[in-house]
């Protein structure tokens, strides 16, 4: 502790203040963790290391941590989730057979978009995202759905994490955010195009529940050469529709 104030949190309390360090980022070192979580950063090493043996969390070869399967299967296995996956699934397989492209469902977690279903055809783009990853609001299709319909000031705290520019077209100054995500909400519709990974464009639509609340949001990402055709657009938008449907949402 700062100062060498004692910590008298529980074991418990120090695990999760451990959890609660990757509210808003997916990949964080050793001494990030540790300024977090506001623990020594012998204290943290200790816990990380049991974190890491559980499968909760995961090493990489940078050093750097990130949540493991474990912890993403006990939350996919949350009925919320469980259902949002069981209600896409049918739309998400029409729209892999009419693109042959990747498809994905994902949620928003803090300031990430973590992804809950991915199908892919197999000519489709080379891209990171994959089931259980977290990537960040702003530079990702589902993200920047997810962004807008979010409550007031989660745009201030993307900001304030100073948002990384993936790529040229990476949109992460607060005027242009703004007038980006102004404009999702006025067409239902996200578009980007080489934003996260060079060569690839997504095309994202808000998925709403039975109370009009944005919980999810569907995208196709496909090759950059086929931005311009209209079936993507539509797609989403109609599996959107549909699932917000099974939702509970009522159209009439």
């Amino acid at each position: 502790m700062a100062g060498g104030a004692q910590d008298d949190r529980s074991v418990a309390e120090r695990v999760f203040a451990i959890a609660d360090a990757f509210e808003r980022g997916d990949e964080l070192t050793l001494s990030e963790i540790a300024r977090r979580a506001g623990l020594p950063v012998s204290t943290t090493h200790r816990l990380l290391a049991e974190w890491a043996s559980w499968g909760g969390l995961v090493r990489g070869d940078d050093g750097r941590y990130r949540v493991g399967i474990k912890l993403w299967r006990l939350g996919v296995r949350q009925p919320t989730a469980r259902k949002l996956r069981e209600a896409a699934r049918p739309y998400l397989d029409d729209l892999l057979e009419a693109t042959g492209e990747h498809v994905h469902l994902a949620v928003r977690d803090g300031l990430g978009a973590v992804y809950l279903e991915r199908l892919s055809g197999p000519g489709a783009v080379r891209i990171i995202s994959d089931v259980g990853s977290r990537l960040p609001l702003h530079a990702t299709g589902v993200g920047l759905v997810l962004l807008a319909y979010a409550p007031e000031g989660t745009l201030a705290e993307v900001l304030a994490e100073n948002p990384r520019k993936f790529q040229a077209n990476t949109l992460t100054g607060e005027n242009e955010l703004r007038a980006r995500l102004a404009g999702i909400r006025a067409t239902g519709i996200s578009r980007s195009v080489e934003e996260l990974t060079q060569g690839a464009f997504s095309v994202a639509a808000p998925v709403r529940d039975a109370t009009g609340e944005v919980v999810a949001a569907v995208s196709i990402i496909a090759h950059a050469e086929r931005a311009a055709e209209p079936q993507f657009p539509l797609g989403v938008r109609m599996a959107a529709r549909g699932i917000s449907g099974v939702l509970g949402l009522d159209y009439e």
